[in-house]
This record gives structure tokens, C-alpha cells and sequence, in this order.
């Protein structure tokens, strides 16, 4: 099993997907339903600022398994959200990182 790092770059209109009650409530119930999505979040270019992207940690066979995982995703607007993955190794492979 291979770890991925996957990068989300969102035009500044996703605010408004993200604004969508129903739609956020489907992207969470999506997350929490996909165990294979380790951790994810929002990324902000500032704690004020608002949301331009987001990271997710995925654990998966191939890049193929994440690219699917990806466009299941209630959050997904392809038009209005692009990503990179990456294979990811954690230093310190040992330590559990609680958040």
C-alpha cells in the first residue's frame, strides 16, 4: 500500500461549492465513508484568509485508485478545482501523529 499526497489548487468561485450546506454535509459523509482517506483539510494562505485548496493524505494501491477516489467527491468541480498527487513517504514512519 502506497501513501499519497494529493494537492488541491481551487478557483477563487469553489467559496460558493463550499458554501453549499447540502453539498459540504455530502463531502463530509463522503470522507468519513472512505477510510482510505487518512486526513484532509482546507488549505488557507493565511488563518484569516479563505480557502484556495485543499490536502489529502490517501492510502491506496495506485495513483489510478486516487484519481477515482478524487472524482467521487461531492467537493470535486473539475472546472473549478485541479489537483497533483504525489507519492508520499513520512519521515519518521514509527511515530503516530495524533491531531
Amino acid at each position: 500500500m502506497t501513501r499519497w499526497a494529493v494537492i488541491f489548487r481551487d478557483d477563487p468561485k469553489m467559496l460558493n461549492v463550499r458554501a453549499n450546506q447540502t453539498r459540504r454535509d455530502a463531502h463530509v459523509a463522503f470522507a468519513k465513508a472512505h477510510p482510505e482517506l487518512r486526513i484532509g483539510g482546507g488549505l488557507k494562505t493565511d488563518s484569516d484568509a479563505p480557502f484556495c485548496g485543499a490536502l489529502w493524505i490517501v492510502e491506496a494501491e495506485d495513483r489510478l485508485e486516487v484519481e477515482a477516489l478524487i472524482h467521487r467527491d461531492p467537493f470535486f468541480v473539475p472546472r473549478l478545482r485541479q489537483y497533483e498527487i504525489f507519492a508520499w513517504g513520512k519521515i519518521l514512519e514509527d511515530q503516530l501523529v495524533p491531531l
